[in-house]
């Protein structure tokens, strides 16, 4: 992880795939395999520690599959910039996964929150009382 939060996965440690991209294009779409998936594997990952692979694979664990996170670009017209765009949005969602989450600090209801829920409570209340000796 570099000093400024980002994470910098080397290629060594992803696989790519190519397909047909959909979209526009004319015949050249039909032709080109443009859309791009990296695929990664953050067990199998050197540039991280045991600790942050937990992380990862904890935060991730929506996004994994056969223990691989799965990225698809398929927004631009050449596959070298899907390539790219691939590999930065992989990077980011791995910072992402690794920064650290804010705890929340509890804080006390406002004093107009509780007039109105005590309000409401009295207003119900007096609804159910009014129902009686009907």
């Amino acid at each position: 992880m570099t000093p400024d939060g980002r994470v910098r996965l080397p290629e060594s440690e992803l696989s790519w795939r190519f397909s047909r991209s959909s979209g526009p294009g004319g015949q050249h779409v039909n032709t080109t395999e443009t859309r791009v998936e990296v695929l990664w594997s953050p067990a199998d990952s050197t540039v991280l520690s045991d600790d942050q692979k937990a992380r990862v694979a904890a935060r991730l664990r929506g996004r994994l599959v056969d223990g691989r996170v799965s990225v698809v670009a398929s927004t631009h017209r050449s596959q070298l910039r899907n390539r790219e765009d691939a590999w930065r949005r992989l990077e980011e969602l791995v910072a992402e996964a690794l920064r650290p989450v804010k705890r929340r600090r509890q804080t006390r209801p406002t004093r107009g929150s509780v007039e109105r829920r005590l309000d409401a409570k009295k207003r119900r209340s007096q609804i159910k009382r009014d129902r009686r000796d009907w």
